[in-house]
């Protein structure tokens, strides 16, 4: 009877805990391999890894009593030094945050919220908040493509052999952000046509993308705030925020 009591305590505690977290699903791209060996990370470090483009779904949870369930954001980062390497300096880096045109001005304030909570010293400098059409689909295991606006897309596939060309490949760098789980993937494409970080990109068939999951306690109660509808410059350092 007993164990019965704390198994059934057990598992209120496990549901009142997931209850308490915002989760969803997450992919990453980088100009520099993350899935590679020790002697093509030395050639790139320094010379290249310092763009990302970055894109978060929420399946489900609420930030700062703000529903986010079914919404999508992503950002775009330009690194002053290869991003991950411990011997460089990235930061400070710029940024472009995209949230999810279908959200209201409650929701689309709290997602650039979460989106600085996500993104840390990533996110510490945005320079524009778009309001776009955001999409984050993953269909198979390894693949995931994220479209945000006119402005970014990626698109993966999960490795295979053929990704393997020095033998001594592994997880050379971790994911930009803190995740429930990972895995590293190609990006069969890599694209930021966006005027605002100076520079645009476009890669193909690099081994330097992550797909995963994030999980993160919501706001407590006691620690919550009231978000403000979004307005231009409400946040940091974004200067706007208006469909493209």
């Amino acid at each position: 009877m007993r164990s019965s009591v704390v198994l059934i305590f057990l598992l209120l505690l496990s549901c009142f805990a997931s209850a308490q977290q915002i989760s969803g699903e997450y992919v990453e791209s980088r100009n520099a391999d993350v899935y590679t060996g020790y002697c093509f990370a030395n050639s790139e470090a320094g010379l290249t890894g310092n763009t990302a483009i970055l894109g978060w779904h929420v399946r489900k949870g609420s930030w700062n009593g703000v529903p986010l369930d079914g919404l999508t954001m992503a950002a775009a980062v330009r690194a002053r030094a290869t991003l991950g390497d411990p011997y460089g300096h990235p930061f400070p880096a710029l940024s472009v945050l995209v949230v999810d045109d279908q959200a209201d001005a409650l929701q689309s304030a709290a997602l650039i919220e979460l989106a600085h909570q996500l993104g840390g010293e990533l996110l510490a400098n945005v320079v524009r908040v778009e309001s776009a059409p955001v999409e984050l689909v993953m269909p198979l295991h390894g693949a995931a493509t994220l479209r945000a606006g006119y402005m970014a897309t990626v698109e993966t596939r999960p490795l295979d052999h053929g990704d393997e060309i020095c033998g001594n490949e592994a997880t050379y760098y971790p994911p930009l952000t803190d995740l429930t789980h990972s895995m590293p993937v190609v990006a069969v494409t890599d694209e930021y046509l966006g005027n605002d970080l100076g520079t645009k990109w476009e890669l193909h068939g690099k081994r330097s993308a992550f797909v995963g999951t994030f999980a993160v306690p919501e706001p407590s109660a006691a620690s919550a705030g009231t978000v403000q509808p979004a307005l231009p410059g409400m946040l940091g350092n974004a200067v706007s925020i208006g469909k493209p």
